[in-house]
C-alpha cells in the first residue's frame, strides 16, 4: 500500500424529505445562484422543493445547463453569476449541473479577462466561491469530491479539471430517482461500475480493504440493476443506487492504490465527437481494455470472476477472459452497445481520437504506458460487433 492521506470536508446529507432542510446548511448574508438542467425538476417535484426551502434566502436561477456541461453555456452563467453578485452556488440536478457549477464557482474569483476555457486547462484551479448541491440522478460521484468534466463545442473537446474544494454539503434523495427514464438509468449504472473499476482493476495485493470495499459496490451494483429497471423500484433499492454512486468516486475506495482512468480517457473523446451518453461509451470501451490489457490486468481480473461474477474454474486466462465477457453481458443487460458498431460509431471517429492522444501525448494508466498505438487497438478490439 502507498503513503496518503485522506480528507473529505463534504457534509453528505442523505435520505426522504431532505432537501427540506437546506436552510440549516446555507451561510447567511451571501446571494446563492441555484443552477438547474433543462427543466426535469420541475417536472418531479423536486424544484418545489427547493423553492420552498429557499424561502427567505435571496437567490437567482439559472437554468439550462446540459449534459455534459458546455463551456459556451457556462459562460452565461458566469456573467449572470457577475452581474448577480453571487457569493454561493447550489447545484440542483445530476452530475452535470453539479460539474458546470463547479467551473462556474471557480470563473466567479476570476476577472473577466480569464476565460473559462482557460480555467479548464489550468486543470487545477486555485480558487473557488462555495457551493453545493441538490444531487438527482447517481453517477458521477460528482456530489462528493471535486472533479468536473466540461465540454467545448468550438472544438469537439471533453476535458476534465480538479476544483480546488469540495461542494460543501451535498443532500440526496432516493425519492428524487424515481422520475428517472430507463436510458438514464443504465447509463447512469454503467458509470458508477467503471469508476469502481478504474480504481479497483489494476494490480492485486496492493490493499485488502480496498479490494474488499470494491468488490462490495460491484456486488451491490450487480443486484440491483435488475430492480432499478422495474416500473416501481422499492425505496431501499434508490437509496443503495444512490449511496453506491456516492462511494465510488469519493475517494473511499482508492486510498494507497494505482488508479487507472484511461477507459474515462478514452470515453471523453467518444462523446466529445458523437456525442454520445457518458455512461455508454464506458460499457464499450472498459471491456474492449481488458482485452488488449489482458497481460498486464490478469491477476485482478482473476480475482474480480471469482469474487464479483462467480468464475472458478479454468486455467488464469480462461478465467479472466470470462471474467470479461460476464462484464460485458452485465453492460449488456443494462441495454447499453458493448460494441462501436452497435452505437453507430464511424472509423473515422476512432482515427481521430488515436490523432488526439498521439498530439497531446498524454501518460494513460495506472503506470502512464498506455501508448497511442495500445489505444488504436482498444478501438479496433471495441469495433467488432458480437457473434
Amino acid at each position: 500500500m502507498q503513503n496518503f492521506e485522506y480528507y473529505n470536508p463534504t457534509r453528505l446529507i442523505f435520505g426522504r424529505g431532505e432537501i427540506a432542510s437546506l436552510t440549516r446548511h446555507i451561510p447567511e448574508g451571501v446571494r446563492v445562484l441555484v443552477t438547474f438542467g433543462g427543466g426535469s425538476v420541475k417536472r418531479n417535484g423536486v424544484y418545489d422543493q427547493v423553492k420552498a426551502a429557499l424561502a427567505g434566502i435571496d437567490h437567482v436561477e439559472f437554468w439550462g445547463i446540459e449534459a455534459n456541461p458546455k463551456v459556451e453555456t457556462l459562460r452565461k452563467c458566469i456573467e449572470f453569476g457577475r452581474e448577480q453578485k453571487a457569493g454561493f452556488i447550489l447545484a440542483v440536478g445530476g452530475g452535470s449541473v453539479l460539474d458546470g457549477s463547479k467551473l462556474v464557482a471557480c470563473a466567479l474569483t476570476e476577472g473577466e479577462t480569464r476565460d473559462a476555457w482557460d480555467i479548464v486547462l489550468s486543470r487545477r484551479p486555485a480558487r473557488c466561491i462555495p457551493y453545493a448541491s441538490v444531487m438527482t440522478l447517481p453517477a458521477t460521484g460528482s456530489e462528493m469530491n471535486a472533479n468536473s468534466v466540461i465540454s467545448r463545442l468550438e472544438t469537439k473537446e471533453k476535458l476534465a479539471f480538479v476544483a480546488p474544494e469540495n461542494p460543501c454539503f451535498s443532500i440526496l434523495d432516493p425519492e428524487c430517482c424515481r422520475s428517472l427514464g430507463a436510458a438514464q438509468v443504465a447509463a447512469s449504472l454503467a458509470d458508477i461500475t467503471a469508476h469502481v473499476l478504474e480504481q479497483y482493476m489494476t494490480e492485486p495485493g496492493q490493499s485488502r480493504p480496498m479490494d474488499r470495499w470494491a468488490e462490495g459496490l460491484l456486488l451491490t451494483l450487480v443486484d440491483i440493476a435488475p430492480a432499478l429497471r422495474t416500473p416501481e423500484p422499492d425505496y431501499d433499492v434508490l437509496a443503495d443506487y444512490m449511496l453506491t454512486a456516492t462511494l465510488g468516486l469519493n475517494d473511499m475506495i482508492c486510498m494507497g492504490v494505482n488508479q487507472d482512468w484511461a477507459t474515462h480517457a478514452i470515453g471523453h473523446e467518444i462523446t466529445a465527437l458523437t456525442g454520445m451518453a457518458h455512461g455508454a461509451t464506458l460499457a464499450i470501451v472498459f471491456p474492449a481494455l481488458l482485452r488488449v490489457l489482458i497481460d498486464t490486468k490478469e491477476a485482478k481480473l482473476v480475482q474480480m470472476g471469482e469474487r464479483v461474477f462467480d468464475v472458478h474454474y479454468g486455467t488464469d486466462r480462461e478465467r479472466a477472459l470470462e471474467t470479461i465477457v460476464r462484464l460485458e453481458a452485465f453492460f449488456a443487460s443494462l441495454g447499453l452497445p458493448t460494441r462501436l458498431d452497435e452505437a453507430g460509431v464511424g472509423e473515422d471517429v476512432e482515427r481521430e481520437i488515436v490523432r488526439r492522444f498521439e498530439e497531446r501525448n498524454w501518460k494513460l494508466g495506472e503506470h502512464k504506458n498506455i501508448t497511442p498505438a495500445q489505444i488504436a487497438a482498444i478501438l479496433a478490439s471495441a469495433r467488432p460487433a458480437k457473434a
